[in-house]
């Protein structure tokens, strides 16, 4: 077992749910629990499932940590809703690049899972395949703005850097859980709920 996960527990235990500590939307709706750990068995049908090995961070955060729940904006999605992604391909040289579903033809391309609720069509996923495996990458289905890397290496690391922030009191908007390109970005305020 990774020595992170002892830690992150410890971190997340000191950090009850309190309305409006950080003004964070979204954590009203895991209230910082976290659903049941995930069994081994439970992770490898979903992966024989989908044909993919999911990297060990994220993996390792399901079955020691928990399966869903507490998490930046709504929370970790229950794997079972867990979907999978593709990079669209469409668009000019340079602009960016929205996330669609993976069709039949996905294993073909690099595979994103959609792991975290941020709301609207904006998605926090974790590569699966392909180069930046492991690592957290943040976007939108719409292609507007993203999708932008987080300089965590991975997602154990990432989460880490959230409970830090929280334990902060500082707002999900201003996590710097991406890359800075994110952070400079003029729309970044998109990242607020919508309605």
């Amino acid at each position: 077992m990774d020595p992170r996960i002892a830690r992150l527990r410890r971190k997340l235990a000191a950090m009850p749910f309190q309305p409006l500590r950080s003004h964070s939307f979204g954590e009203e709706q895991h209230k910082f629990r976290l659903g049941p750990r995930l069994t081994e068995a439970r992770v490898a049908a979903f992966e024989a499932e989908h044909g993919i090995v999911l990297p060990d961070a994220y993996r390792q955060f399901l079955t020691h940590i928990g399966g869903s729940g507490a998490a930046p904006f709504y929370g970790l999605i229950p794997l079972e809703r867990c979907s999978l992604l593709v990079m669209d391909p469409r668009g000019e040289p340079g602009a960016p690049r929205g996330f669609d579903d993976a069709g039949p033809e996905a294993h073909e391309r690099d595979l994103f899972l959609h792991v975290i609720e941020m709301g609207c069509t904006d998605v926090c996923v974790v590569a699966v395949t392909g180069p930046l495996t492991g690592r957290v990458l943040i976007g939108n289905s719409d292609g507007f703005w993203g999708p932008n890397v987080s300089s965590a290496t991975d997602f154990l690391d990432w989460y880490e850097r959230w409970l830090d922030h929280m334990s902060a009191g500082r707002d999900n908007r201003a996590l710097e859980l991406t890359s800075p390109r994110l952070r400079a970005h003029p729309d970044r305020h998109r990242m607020a709920p919508r309605t």
